[in-house]
């Protein structure tokens, strides 16, 4: 007698919605995330001034030693996410109505390890790629010899160096959209569905396919405020646009995923 296969039956769980987005919701989301700094104040500076550190550190080794710049860069990144996440444990507590708690938003990261550490591991072996990237490309199409750190940058904007300068930005772009792509709402969305890395990481795909275009001006505000920021004497700017990006990042993943429920999880 033939059995017949086995037919799992439907998840019960819920299921997302990707949100067709407006062209003016990335200003929404930096609206509100101003609004949150607002309410907690010292709870952004305390952040503001971690992102400004991990800025300086990385200015001062690519001073003095650059050849230990991406891997200085690598443990930013792999602190970064978890400092990110404190900013979106307090807008998420603003949005259901709860009193924002700075030591509750040191510790969200505990209960979601596995997944953060699972994307941010992606995140490193992508930005190492990306440095390897870099130095084929200085290797290959730089003109004027390799610069010292005093004279990267007319070095780099040298005429003779246009070859360079156009296959570094199309490299360069090219790891950009696939960092932003996978991380754009993933990690806001780890914090507050607890799912593991690889769902979050598609959800943010998706997200990013649904709303190209929209999607793609938000990655040109995030980039043009930190440009902002660190135009400011010693880079202090971001001592206040790093926590407004990360309450509006929080913002944005709540516009573009929709789900069933009316509350949201307490992870």
């Amino acid at each position: 007698m033939t059995m017949a296969p086995f037919v799992p039956p439907p998840s019960e769980a819920p299921r997302k919605t990707v949100v067709a987005l407006q062209w003016l919701d990335p200003l929404r989301w930096l609206a509100r995330g101003s609004k949150d700094v607002l309410v907690h104040p010292w709870i952004g500076i305390f952040y503001g001034l971690a992102f400004w550190t991990m800025a300086l550190v990385l200015g001062a080794v690519f001073k003095s030693n650059p050849e230990y710049t991406m891997s200085i860069a690598s443990g930013c990144l792999l602190v970064g996410p978890f400092l990110a996440m404190g900013l979106y444990d307090v807008s998420r507590r603003n949005a259901s109505g709860l009193d924002a708690d700075f030591g509750a938003s040191l510790i969200c990261w505990d209960q979601h390890i596995p997944s953060m550490g699972m994307l941010v591991l992606v995140l490193i072996v992508l930005e190492l790629l990306w440095g390897r990237a870099s130095l084929v490309v200085f290797a290959v199409f730089f003109n004027t010899g390799m610069p010292s750190t005093a004279s990267v940058v007319g070095a780099v904007f040298n005429p003779e160096n246009w070859e360079f300068l156009l296959a570094y930005m199309v490299v360069g772009g090219a790891f950009a959209a696939i960092v932003f792509s996978l991380s754009v709402i993933s990690i806001p969305m780890i914090l507050d569905r607890d799912v593991d890395a690889i769902s979050a990481a598609i959800a943010s795909l998706e997200v990013v396919f649904h709303n190209t275009g929209i999607m793609v001006f938000w990655g040109f505000l995030l980039s043009l405020l930190v440009i902002l920021a660190f135009l400011v004497p010693w880079g202090a700017g971001i001592i206040v646009v790093g926590p407004l990006l990360g309450h509006a990042s929080w913002h944005a993943y709540q516009s573009a995923i929709h789900w069933p429920e009316t509350t949201t999880g307490t992870a």
